[in-house]
């Protein structure tokens, strides 16, 4: 299933996201991304498989993920966190309606301060990001929205008990390549 992932290796992925060579410092290698991003959770650094998920996914999948993981988390965040990955969830399931981009928009021009807030930025820069031409750099977003993904995703590790971390790790990093496989599946199909 890996031979269907939009970056067949994680060198594919460096050289298409230049981007994430400033969020994580190990180097890639000709390694399937499956495989790689396994190899960073074994690793010296396992947070770096966060890092990699983030910029693995289409970004509103990177979103949807983020989402899907500070839900798991919900008892560290307070009522306006919970506010906010219910807009995150309501803006993935309709990202084209004018209410959500618009709450979304608000949500994301206020300063990350919690885990959920990177979340809501993530996707307020892609949902800006999704207007203009691929090419085109915007100097208000120096970063893609998987910069935002992985910083909201890290940020919630941070909250969790230190025995706890590294299960929690664990899991939203398989959850992220159960979420690249359906992907490829899914642009596999759409191909067909």
């Amino acid at each position: 299933m890996a031979n269907g992932l939009r970056f067949k290796t994680a060198r594919d992925l460096f050289i298409a996201c230049p981007a994430i060579a400033r969020d994580m410092r190990t180097p890639p290698t000709e390694q399937h991304s499956i495989e790689f991003c396994r190899g960073l959770l074994a690793g010296r650094v396992p947070e770096e498989a966060i890092t990699f998920c983030a910029y693995l996914l289409p970004e509103r999948a990177a979103v949807w993920w983020a989402h899907e993981c500070l839900s798991h988390l919900t008892d560290l965040f307070d009522e306006s966190d919970h506010e906010l990955l219910a807009l995150v969830r309501d803006w993935v399931g309709e990202p084209d309606s004018p209410r959500h981009r618009a709450a979304v928009s608000t949500a994301a021009a206020t300063p990350p301060t919690t885990p959920v807030g990177w979340i809501a930025l993530a996707a307020g820069w892609r949902d800006n990001g999704s207007a203009r031409a691929a090419t085109m750099a915007s100097a208000s977003q120096p970063f893609p929205a998987a910069h935002a993904v992985n910083a909201g995703i890290l940020a919630g590790l941070a909250r969790v008990a230190l025995a706890d971390r590294f299960s929690v790790l664990s899991a939203f990093v398989e959850m992220g390549i159960q979420m690249a496989e359906i992907e490829a599946l899914r642009q596999s199909a759409d191909a067909y």
